[in-house]
C-alpha cells in the first residue's frame, strides 16, 4: 500500500461520511495528508517487523538473535597472515633491528604491519618477519611477491617481499551465508549424537571454513570431525580447541577425533587471450587473484571442474578467451580431501 492509497482512501471515506470533498490545497486535504503519512510509516515499520519475524527474511542483529535460538553466532572476519622478507643494501657490520608495526602494502594499497620486531643479524642480507593485514577481510589473501613497499622503511632496508602467498584472512559472515546455516539446522535437527551436531559445533569456531562429519571411522563409538580453515589446512591451535571441545560436549563412551583433511595440491597452467587494448600483466594478475581466492577451506569434499575453472577465469574483465592445459581432466576427491592449489602457470596466447 502506498501513501497515495492510504490518503485517497482516507478522502474516499470522509466524502461518503459527509457528503463533502476535500480539495486538492484546502486545510483538510493538508490534514489528511499529514494522517496518511503517519499511517504509512506505521505500515512500513509492521512489515519491516513482520520480516524480522522470520529468519528467512530477517537481517542484522535480528538475523543474529534467531541465529542464537539454534546455538548459531555468526563467524567474525580474521586478518590474513604470513612473514615478510626485509632486505638489507649491502651486510652490515651490526645487527639490524625491524621495528613491529612497520607497515608495507601491495601495490594496490593494502596494508599489512609487522607483529613483532625482528633482526638481520650482522653479517645477513635479510631476516624473515611475521606480518599479518591490516584490515581483517579476504582483501588481505594476496599472492607472493606482492607485497613490495614500505610506508616507512627500517634503517638500511632496501627493499621487502613476501615469498608465501597470504592465507586466512575472512570477511564477517554475511547474512545470506549465515541464513543458509541457520536453515540448514532446522531441516538436520541437531540432537547431540548426529552428524549435523557435531558439524553445526565445529562450524560455529571461527577459521573453521568447512567441516565434515564421519561416524564410525574407526569402528563403533568414534566420530571424526575434519575441518578445513579459510587458508585451508587448520592450525593445530584450532584442532586443540576443537578437540578440547567436544571432549567436552561428546556423547558417554564416544571417542571424537577432530584432524586435518587430505591434502590434494593442484598445478594450473592456463592460457588466456585478452581484449584489444588490454595489458596483459593488468588481466593474468585479476586471474591469478580469483583463482587463489577460489581455493579456500570451503572447497573440503568437493572436487575440481575443469568447466568450473574456465567459467570463473571468463568472468574476469579482460580475458577474450582461456584454455586450461594443466589438470588434463576434472579432479574427483572423496568428502575428506581438500584441493589446494599448487603451481599456477598464467601464459599469454
Amino acid at each position: 500500500m502506498t501513501l497515495e492509497e492510504i490518503y485517497q482512501g482516507l478522502a474516499a471515506e470522509f466524502h461518503q461520511q459527509t457528503g463533502q470533498t476535500t480539495g486538492g490545497s484546502s486545510d483538510l486535504a493538508v490534514r489528511f495528508y499529514a494522517v496518511a503519512a503517519q499511517i504509512y510509516s506505521l505500515y512500513v515499520q509492521t512489515e519491516w517487523t513482520r520480516r524480522q519475524c522470520f529468519p528467512q527474511t530477517a537481517v542484522g542483529e535480528d538475523l543474529d538473535r534467531h541465529a542464537q535460538l539454534r546455538a548459531i553466532s555468526r563467524r567474525q572476519g580474521t586478518k590474513a597472515t604470513g612473514y615478510i622478507r626485509f632486505y638489507l643494501d649491502r651486510p652490515r657490520d651490526i645487527d639490524t633491528a625491524i621495528q613491529a608495526e612497520t607497515v608495507c602494502m601491495t601495490a594496490t594499497g593494502v596494508r599489512f604491519i609487522t607483529t613483532q620486531e625482528g633482526m638481520v643479524p650482522a653479517g645477513e642480507l635479510h631476516t624473515d618477519v611475521p606480518i599479518e593485514a591490516a584490515e581483517v577481510g579476504a582483501e588481505g589473501n594476496v599472492g607472493a611477491g606482492t607485497i613490495v613497499y614500505m610506508a616507512i622503511p627500517p634503517t638500511w632496508v632496501v627493499a621487502c617481499a613476501n615469498p608465501e602467498a597470504f592465507v586466512n584472512g575472512r570477511d564477517e559472515e554475511d547474512d545470506e551465508t549465515l541464513r543458509h546455516r541457520v536453515m540448514e539446522s532446522y531441516r538436520r535437527l541437531a540432537n547431540g549424537a548426529n552428524n549435523a551436531f557435531y558439524r553445526q559445533a565445529a562450524m560455529s569456531f571461527n577459521g573453521v571454513a568447512e567441516a565434515t562429519v564421519l561416524p564410525r571411522s574407526r569402528g563403533v563409538g568414534t566420530v571424526d570431525v575434519v575441518v578445513a580453515a579459510q587458508g585451508g589446512v587448520p592450525t593445530d591451535a584450532l584442532l586443540e580447541e576443537l578437540q578440547a571441545y567436544f571432549d567436552q560436549v561428546r556423547e558417554i563412551a564416544v571417542d571424537v577425533n577432530v584432524r586435518k583433511p587430505t591434502v590434494k595440491t593442484v598445478d594450473l597452467t592456463v592460457t588466456l587471450t585478452i581484449g584489444e587494448g588490454q595489458e596483459f600483466e593488468q588481466v593474468a594478475e585479476k586471474v591469478r587473484r580469483v583463482l587463489e581466492g577460489w581455493f579456500t577451506g570451503e572447497r573440503l569434499g568437493l572436487s575440481v571442474f575443469r568447466a568450473e575453472l574456465t567459467t570463473l577465469i571468463f568472468g574476469v574483465d579482460g580475458v577474450e578467451n582461456c584454455v586450461i592445459t594443466q589438470p588434463e581432466q576434472d579432479i574427483l576427491l572423496d568428502e575428506v580431501t581438500l584441493p589446494i592449489l599448487g603451481q599456477l602457470t598464467i601464459m599469454e596466447g
